[in-house]
């Protein structure tokens, strides 16, 4: 499975960005595709996963009450709503199937900044 992250860029403080991750290859029901982030000098960490076949989401501490994340099967999309962003959201974020053994896209890079 391939995948490829978009819809990064610079944001100022409070603003908004959509990412995109576009799959191919098969995807399955029992898949979890998500979202990490890399901020400079720390460590990957989980922003938000669902968990296709029941449609369950979770999300990490730093993104809850923020970030939304969602997929279209029919498409093999998966998209990150990210509002009210803080300069703290900087850093790549990376699309992924199935976990830290699983499939990582090349990242998007996220600057907020004012």
């Amino acid at each position: 499975v391939q995948l490829q992250a978009s819809g990064g860029g610079l944001v100022q403080p409070g603003g908004s960005l959509k990412l995109s991750c576009a799959a191919t290859g098969q995807i399955f029901s029992t898949d979890t595709m998500g979202w990490y982030r890399q901020a400079p000098g720390k460590d990957r960490e989980l922003v938000a996963r669902v968990f296709l076949e029941s449609g369950t989401r979770a999300y990490g501490n730093s993104a809850k009450g923020r970030f939304t994340i969602s997929r279209d099967n029919a498409a093999n999309m998966l998209y990150l709503e990210m509002k009210n962003l803080e300069p703290e959201d900087t850093g790549v974020y990376y699309c992924n199937r199935n976990g830290l053994d699983g499939d990582w896209g090349q990242g998007t890079q996220v600057t907020v900044s004012s």
